[in-house]
């Protein structure tokens, strides 16, 4: 099962910021028990928007060079809104400072134009073979599947590259 939490990229400018949304249905299974009656997306669902747009990003930027990135450190998340059935979570991100593998983004998100939830994040990028040579193969092929995944989700033939 693939895990995505980001539906569509609306807007990226190489090596400097990404806009993308999630889009919450409420046939997601998590919001059958989160919560019952009031159904909401989970706090740390929506930093997980922020961490695959971030991580489209970094892709994009690298040429998709790497294939993991992992969420690394979160700084000064604060959550102001909800996200609720039928409304859509816009994220935008921008780079702050990239040192060696370690990349630090600025992160928004609104909801229907209100604040939902900001901070910083810190992620790093690698590949699995740099520390067992065996998963060099793994690399390849994690890679080839995000590149098709990332044309699902960016098309610059609908949107524009800045």
């Amino acid at each position: 099962m693939r895990f995505s939490l980001v539906d569509q990229i609306l807007e990226m400018e190489k090596g400097k910021s990404i806009t993308a949304v999630k889009n919450l249905s409420l046939s997601e299974e998590y919001l059958q028990d989160h919560f019952p009656g009031f159904a909401v997306m989970p706090g740390v669902l929506m930093v997980e928007s922020i961490v695959q747009a971030g991580a489209w990003l970094m892709r994009y930027t690298n040429d998709f060079q790497y294939s993991t990135i992992l969420l690394k450190q979160t700084k000064a998340i604060r959550f102001n809104s909800f996200v609720t059935p039928g409304k859509q979570l816009r994220v935008s991100l921008s780079i702050q400072k990239w040192e060696d593998n370690l990349c630090t983004l600025k992160a928004s998100s609104q909801v229907e134009g209100e604040a939902a939830v900001s901070g910083r994040i810190v992620l790093e990028q690698f590949n699995l073979g740099e520390k067992n040579a065996s998963m060099a193969e793994t690399d390849a092929a994690r890679i080839q599947d995000l590149q098709t995944q990332f044309r699902q989700l960016w098309n610059p033939d609908r949107q524009t590259d800045s």
